[in-house]
C-alpha cells in the first residue's frame, strides 16, 4: 500500500479525488472535476442559450451530455412548444445521443432506467435531485444552469469537496410506515438546512432491508436537509438491479473504514409511524396522525420521489374496491413510461381509474406547478412529491402536505388526512 494514499477518506473524497485526478484530497479543498455525466431536461433552452455566449461552438463531449423533456410534457403552452423545439434543434446541432423525449418519463427515473447512473461515476444535473442516483452508489449532485452550460463548453468544474455525515438508519420499519416516512423524519430532525453542502452517507439495517427504489426516495430527499449528495454504497441488491438491465462494467467505490466525519446521527425507525411534512417546509415534520382528519382537495400519487412500482402497488391495494371521495380529486403520476406500461400490465391503471383517479402521463408538471394539477387559492393537497414550499403546486394562497403512497392512497379514500395502517393487514 502506498503511503501516501489518504486512509480515512469518505465517500465524496475518493470519487471527487479520483474525478480530479488526485490520489487524494480532503474534505474543504477545491478541484477541478470532469464528469462521466451532465444532465439537464427543459432548462436546456436556457443552457443553450448561455453556452452560446461563451463562444465555444461545438460541447466538449456530447456522449457524456443526457437531455430529458419531462417538466411540461405535453407542452402547455407556445412558450413551452417553444422551448422543445429549441432543445431539440440544439441537440440535432451537436449530435447529442442521449435524448430524451416527451415519452420517456421523469429524468430522475430515465437516467438509471437507460444505464446512466451506474455505480462510481460522478454525475452533475441542472436539477436539485439529481441527488437520486445517490442510490446507484454515484456522487451525484446538483448544479445551476451556468455552471451546466460551463461544463458543457469545458467538459469541467471546480467543486468544493463537502464534509461528509453518517444517517444510520437501523432497525426494521413497522408495518405502514415506508422509505418516505423514515426520509421525511431524518429531515424533520436534523432541519432543512442541517446538512447544507454535505454529502450523506445512508447506513443502517432499515436501509440494507430496502429496494433500490426506496433508496431512491431517500437519495432524492437528501436534497431537502440540504445535502450536496446522499448516497447508498452498492451491495447485491444494487449489484442485481444492474446487472438485470445489462450492465456489468462499473467502479465500486467505499469509504475507509475510519473514515472521517463531521457528524454521525443514528436514528431508530422500529417504533416509527407514519409522517407528514405540514405547510410551508419539508422539515415540518410531525406523526401523520397529528394532523388525521384534516380536509383535502387534492391527492397527488407520483412523481420522481414515489412514483415507481412499489409505490403505485401499495397505492392501489388499498384503493382496489372503493371509490375515492367525491369532495377529493386523486392524480398518478408513474415516474416513466416504463414504470406505466408495467402498471399498466399489472392492472393498477385500472384500480386507479375504477376508484376516480385521472392518470397523467409521466413528467413533474403539477409538482412544480405547471400544469396537470395546479392548485386554486384555500385548497389542500396531500403529495408523495419532495416539496410542499409555499406556491410549489402554482399557487401560493393552497397548501401542500407531504406523506408517503400509502397515506395518500388512505386519504383520498376519506377526503381527509388518514393513517393508512387501518386499510393494511
Amino acid at each position: 500500500m502506498q503511503k501516501d494514499i489518504k486512509m480515512d477518506s469518505t465517500f465524496a473524497e475518493k470519487v471527487l479525488a479520483k474525478k480530479a485526478g488526485k490520489k487524494r484530497i480532503s474534505a474543504g479543498e477545491i478541484v477541478t472535476v470532469e464528469p462521466d455525466i451532465i444532465m439537464s431536461h427543459d432548462n436546456s433552452a436556457a443552457i443553450s442559450g448561455t453556452f452560446s455566449k461563451i463562444g465555444v461552438k461545438k460541447v466538449w463531449n456530447p456522449d457524456k451530455i443526457v437531455i430529458i423533456l419531462d417538466h411540461v410534457v405535453p407542452a402547455a403552452s407556445e412558450k413551452h412548444a417553444q422551448n422543445h423545439k429549441t432543445i431539440r434543434e440544439f441537440v440535432k446541432a451537436q449530435g447529442i445521443p442521449n435524448f430524451y423525449d416527451i415519452n420517456h418519463g421523469i429524468c430522475h427515473q430515465v437516467l438509471p432506467e437507460n444505464g446512466h447512473a451506474i455505480p462510481g461515476r460522478l454525475i452533475l444535473g441542472s436539477d436539485s435531485h439529481t441527488t437520486t442516483y445517490g442510490a446507484f452508489g454515484c456522487f451525484a449532485a446538483g448544479i445551476g444552469r451556468t455552471e451546466a452550460a460551463a461544463v458543457w463548453a469545458t467538459g469541467s468544474l471546480w467543486m468544493r469537496c463537502p464534509e461528509s455525515f453518517r444517517l444510520v438508519l437501523s432497525g426494521a420499519h413497522p408495518p405502514g410506515v415506508y422509505a418516505k416516512d423514515i426520509i421525511l423524519h431524518s429531515i424533520g430532525k436534523l432541519g432543512a438546512d442541517g446538512a447544507n453542502y454535505k454529502c450523506v452517507e445512508f447506513s443502517g439495517s432499515a436501509v440494507s432491508g430496502m429496494s433500490i427504489d426506496d433508496r431512491m426516495v431517500l437519495c432524492n430527499m437528501a436534497a431537502e436537509m440540504g445535502a450536496k449528495a446522499g448516497v447508498w454504497m452498492v451491495d447485491e441488491k444494487t449489484r442485481a438491479w444492474l446487472a438485470n438491465r445489462g450492465i456489468n462494467q462499473y467502479e465500486e467505490i467505499y469509504p475507509d473504514t475510519d473514515a472521517t466525519y463531521e457528524k454521525s446521527i443514528e436514528i431508530d425507525v422500529s417504533d416509527l409511524a407514519p409522517q407528514i411534512a405540514c405547510p410551508h417546509t419539508v422539515d415540518n415534520v410531525v406523526p401523520l396522525s397529528g394532523r388525521e382528519g384534516v380536509k383535502i382537495d387534492q391527492c397527488l400519487l407520483g412523481t420522481c420521489t414515489n412514483g415507481r412500482m412499489p409505490d403505485l402497488r401499495i397505492a392501489a391495494k388499498i384503493l382496489k374496491g372503493n371509490k375515492i371521495n367525491p369532495n377529493v380529486r386523486l392524480i398518478v403520476l408513474p415516474a416513466s413510461w416504463s414504470i406505466y406500461t408495467q402498471a399498466m400490465k399489472e392492472g393498477l391503471l385500472d384500480i386507479f381509474i375504477e376508484a376516480g383517479g385521472v392518470i397523467c402521463n409521466p413528467g413533474c408538471g403539477p409538482c412544480l406547478g405547471a400544469h396537470q394539477g395546479i392548485l386554486a387559492p384555500g385548497e389542500v393537497c396531500l403529495s408523495t412529491a419532495n416539496r410542499n414550499f409555499k406556491g410549489r403546486m402554482g399557487c401560493r394562497d393552497a397548501e401542500v402536505f407531504l406523506a408517503s403512497p400509502a397515506s395518500v392512497a388512505a386519504s383520498a379514500l376519506e377526503g381527509k388526512i388518514a393513517d393508512p395502517r387501518k386499510y393494511l393487514p
